[in-house]
């Protein structure tokens, strides 16, 4: 339990306690607060409600339905809201540069407001990529007490009678640019593969920092695998409003549930859901926040005994919506702790431990496929794969499902920004036996470390994805998939060595030696190291410019307040 903190009332009391707080309190009662409601805990409700993305559009109502859940159990909730970018709409362009930014301003928000404002506890409610790692982020540095809510999945389109998801749009690009479809059939795939409101389909970004949010203990069970239109969803979020009140009434604190044993459980799910590569960036920010260590070795050690269960797109068959569909997460974790691959003894935002909320769990039904059984796995070991070599000194993340093969060699084919790789992808200019190299769009060089969705889905389109590799010091959408290794450190624009690969190079992925390597000999490499200049910064204003200046190595969670 928190020490420093532990009345319900913590920090609310100071804002409106006393006659000299009258002036605090007159403000309050235009917002609508009541005499009793003075004597209550004060419970922030977090939300990233906009019209800006289908994977927010609908959160002001789960925000209400949480404030409701609170004011039942006895609290007073106050939503505020805060920003979203969506990643689906700003792919491919400039605008990608202000994705992982946001996940920071957010994070931001959440603090400034929550303890600008006396908050005694928060209510967070996250639907798209970077604003739930941010609402954990939040929570952690903060330590009030907190639980945070997944705004949900959602429905898959159908075209052809076959299930389609945003990623099958970036992937028909491909398929236009190389005639495999003609521009009516775009239009078709365009139109219906994103119904309504709910965060990407499958097991990409959201859907696993929902799942490994679970995992941490900081959402209600369930809170990963309910669709976003579901009435369970917002019952859910009265639910969360209760907990909360429940939380800050026995002094329960984020710290105490974001213990190192219980970021082991996060990664554990994310492995054998075949889950994002960002969930490297972001658990590590969260540990960060929560000043927990963990580093990007965890997820080998951890990963060498965690198999691959979850056919899930973008490397399987199925959709978040089918795992909903057949009992959700908690199965699995069952699964998981009986095989001791789980700590049960963590504490969670229930109040009750891992091992107690997964007690009366049964198994998945006999007649599904979309998770394996712990003895047939999908891949005895991880997918995620942390890669070393002389180009990746201080590591980079890989992505390899094992079905485009365990090792790649090819040339080198150099490109200063993704905008310039992926025309280079639809062109033809990219051919068998590439390997697509991005630099100067990592953290501090894009600025921003865009995501490569668009081209790995326009590789993937054009029938490239076994056959060319894509390497970056920028990130990949959880969309991703293919032999890509992002993440690459140290970055271009601090003098790494992907600065220096040259058109023609060859170069090495092998994710059995876990090592990326260019083969070149040490003496030339130092030549070449020694010989660049840094360039100059894209941006001198603003937050992207205040962002490059901040920001740590993505190796280190790509964190904007470490060490200030």
């Amino acid at each position: 339990m928190n020490s420093d903190k532990h009345e319900p009332r913590a920090y609310s009391s100071e804002f409106v306690d006393g006659y000299n707080r009258a002036g605090n309190r007159s403000m309050l009662r235009a917002v609508g607060f009541e005499d009793e409601d003075f004597n209550k805990p004060v419970i922030g409700v977090a939300s990233t409600w906009s019209m800006v993305t289908p994977c927010n559009m609908h959160i002001d109502e789960l925000a209400r339905e949480a404030g409701s859940g609170v004011d039942s159990a006895g609290g007073k909730s106050i939503i505020f809201g805060t920003i979203t970018v969506s990643d689906g709409i700003a792919m491919g362009t400039s605008g990608m540069r202000y994705s992982l930014v946001s996940r920071e301003v957010i994070a931001d928000s959440i603090e400034t407001v929550a303890c600008g404002e006396g908050f005694d506890g928060v209510v967070a409610i996250g639907g798209c990529d970077k604003n739930m790692p941010a609402c954990l982020m939040a929570l952690a540095r903060m330590n009030r007490p907190g639980i945070f809510v997944y705004g949900g999945t959602i429905l898959p389109g159908i075209h052809k009678e076959k299930p389609v998801d945003i990623v099958s749009v970036f992937e028909a690009v491909g398929q236009r640019a190389s005639n495999k479809i003609d521009d009516d059939e775009l239009k078709q795939i365009e139109s219906c593969s994103v119904p309504g409101p709910g965060a990407c389909g499958g097991m990409y970004t959201a859907n696993t920092m929902a799942s490994a949010i679970e995992a941490l203990g900081m959402s209600l069970p369930d809170s990963s695998a309910r669709t976003a239109v579901s009435k369970d969803k917002r019952v859910e979020c009265v639910e969360a409003g209760r907990a909360a009140v429940n939380l800050a009434n026995k002094g329960i604190c984020p710290r105490d549930i974001l213990t190192r044993e219980a970021f082991e459980n996060a990664i554990t799910v994310v492995v054998a859901l075949g889950g994002s590569t960002n969930a490297v960036l972001h658990l590590l920010a969260i540990a960060q926040a929560a000043e927990v260590p963990l580093s990007i070795d965890d997820f080998t050690t951890i990963g060498k005994r965690v198999p691959v269960l979850a056919d899930l797109k973008p490397s399987g068959k199925y959709n978040m919506v089918h795992l909903v569909r057949i009992g959700g997460l908690r199965p699995l974790m069952k699964t998981l702790l009986d095989e001791g691959l789980l700590h049960g003894d963590c504490l969670t935002a229930t109040g009750k431990t891992m091992r107690e909320n997964l007690e009366n769990v049964g198994p998945y039904p006999e007649d599904q496929d979309v998770v394996y059984p712990f003895d047939k796995p999908l891949k005895a070991d991880s997918h995620l794969r942390i890669l070393y070599g002389n180009l990746a000194p201080e590591g980079s993340v890989a992505k390899i499902s094992g079905k485009e093969g365990l090792s790649f060699t090819g040339r080198a084919i150099v490109f200063d920004s993704e905008e310039n790789a992926r025309e280079a992808i639809l062109d033809g200019t990219v051919q068998a036996g590439h390997v697509v190299v991005i630099h100067y769009e990592g953290p501090k060089g894009g600025p921003g470390m865009r995501e490569m969705l668009a081209p790995t889905s326009s590789l993937m389109g054009r029938g490239l994805g076994g056959e060319v590799a894509l390497i970056t010091d920028g990130r990949f959408s959880g969309g991703s998939h293919g032999f890509v290794v992002g993440h690459i450190t140290p970055e271009a624009a601090v003098g790494g060595p992907i600065a220096i690969v040259q058109d023609g190079d060859t170069i090495t992925i092998d994710s059995v030696a876990n090592e990326l390597n260019l083969h070149l000999s040490e003496e030339e490499l130092k030549q070449r190291l020694a010989s660049w200049n840094p360039r100059p910064p894209k941006v001198t204003r603003g937050v992207l410019a205040k962002y490059a200046k901040l920001v740590n190595s993505a190796s280190l969670g790509a964190v904007t307040d470490a060490d200030l």
